[in-house]
């Protein structure tokens, strides 16, 4: 019975949940994933995905000090009768530092951890799926879709080259890891001053571990600008129809 128990404990995740970032490309007054997409702040639609996965026993919503009573209030209606635990911790002044924060609030190191963005709102219960079976085989899975456009290399104006877009990949959230692994890379880029662009990059530069990649979808976009939240008022129309 133990036996069973500790095999279906592995099988568990945690999510660290970004949502300490700011409104300046929405060119909005506040935080983004705060503000309201069809009825429902941004934020809203990422947790109750996660609150819905019976895989996701621990949910990391990283935020800016000055907002969690705001996100604490959000919790609170999406939460419900679902039991899954959430923690709110305080982010960092860059996204590195936020997600190094959500780290150190996990309840093992040892188990799975997903990396997303609260300002992806359009994630599946599927693609987590998915995404969750890769990294118990590899140790290190992303999410990503094909680059449809030819992409040039331009430097100062100039064209310089056309990358063969075959090999090309557009990298989305979450990334999933172990959470001794990914601590580990973070701690190494810290004390190197490095930044990454993504946390897969700090597990390139300072593992030996290969990230596989997984099929995600073109849906699951990141509302950056105020384009983006016409793209998703889209989104959430053709899914409620």
């Amino acid at each position: 019975m133990r036996r069973a128990k500790d095999q279906n404990a592995a099988s568990d995740y945690e999510v660290i949940l970004l949502a300490a970032g700011q409104g300046k490309r929405m060119r909005a007054s506040r935080n983004k994933i705060l503000l309201h997409l069809m009825g429902k702040p941004v934020i809203s639609y990422s947790l109750n995905t996660f609150l819905n996965d019976p895989a996701c026993k621990h949910i990391i919503l990283v935020t800016q000090a000055d907002e969690q009573d705001l996100l604490k209030d959000t919790v609170r209606k999406e939460k419900k009768r679902r039991h899954s635990p959430i923690t709110i911790v305080s982010g960092g002044y860059e996204r590195q530092d936020s997600v190094y924060n959500g780290l150190k609030a996990m309840h093992d190191l040892k188990n799975v951890v997903m990396v997303h963005d609260g300002a992806r709102p359009f994630v599946t219960l599927l693609q987590l799926k998915m995404l969750h079976r890769k990294v118990q085989e590899t140790r290190s899975a992303i999410l990503g879709v094909p680059v449809k456009d030819t992409i040039k290399k331009v430097v100062d104006g100039i064209v310089k080259e056309t990358v063969p877009r075959e090999t090309l990949w557009q990298i989305q959230t979450p990334q999933a890891f172990y959470g001794e692994d990914l601590l580990a890379v973070h701690e190494c880029a810290q004390q190197a001053g490095y930044l990454g662009t993504d946390d897969a990059s700090l597990i390139e530069k300072y593992s030996n571990l290969p990230v596989s990649m997984v099929l995600g979808s073109y849906e699951n976009i990141k509302l950056t600008t105020p384009e983006d939240m016409l793209i998703g008022e889209a989104i959430v129309k053709r899914k409620r129809s």
